[in-house]
């Protein structure tokens, strides 16, 4: 048979087959886009984060009866040894004797906390925290009225912060004994703080007064 009828015959058939191909192609060329992304997602859920990860497991958050042991040994230790501080610099009388008072009360409270903390397993911090080196280094740069006056404010800032951790452990506080020990505790760091606020009421009345003399000689 001659090519040309060959073809003429054939035409119809070779013309189906490149339809049938032209629609079935795309078919099994293009991936479904929709199951594609599904499968990416699952997969990305389901594969753990490698070691450069950004994601990490959340904290595990302090107790919060630990907390207040921790924040209440730094508060003391730092009442001691700003009290020590003060009776070696301090210029002013009221100002050594309120020292000597924290001084005394506070190695007490200090030593009770100890003991609470040795029955229950925990160790208390050995050392103050940075924040409070920081206060007792800058005071111990200090000498006379400058000293006074900065000691006083820093007791008055200290014990309103004390007095406020004290009353949260005695109203919140979970366990008992911590509960009890903030509760006998409070009413002498209100003291505590009432004293240093009048010492520094004074301290400023005196000041206030020496420059008035002050002003008055210069005067003359």
């Amino acid at each position: 048979m001659k090519r040309p009828e060959l073809a003429a015959k054939l035409g119809p058939f070779v013309a189906s087959g490149a339809l049938l191909t032209l629609f079935v192609t795309p078919i099994y060329a293009a991936p479904d886009t929709a199951t594609t992304s599904a499968a990416s997602i699952l997969l990305a859920q389901a594969t753990p984060p490698s070691a450069g990860s950004s994601a990490t497991a959340p904290q595990k958050a302090r107790n919060p009866d630990q907390k207040f042991i921790e924040e209440a040994a730094h508060g003391g230790m730092a009442e001691v040894e700003a009290g020590k501080l003060a009776q070696k610099q301090a210029s002013a009388a009221p100002v050594k004797s309120f020292a000597e008072h924290m001084v005394t009360d506070h190695t007490k409270a200090n030593d009770q906390l100890k003991q609470i903390a040795m029955t229950k397993g925990t160790t208390l911090p050995t050392d103050m925290d940075r924040s409070h080196k920081r206060n007792i280094e800058k005071l111990g740069k200090l000498q006379g009225t400058e000293f006074d006056r900065e000691y006083m404010k820093m007791m008055v800032a200290d014990h309103k912060k004390t007095v406020s951790l004290f009353e949260k452990e005695a109203k919140s506080g979970k366990d008992p004994e911590l509960k009890k020990f903030a509760a006998t505790l409070l009413p002498d760091l209100q003291k505590h703080l009432q004293m240093a606020q009048s010492t520094e009421q004074e301290l400023k009345k005196s000041s206030a007064t020496v420059d008035q003399r002050n002003r008055l000689a210069t005067t003359k």
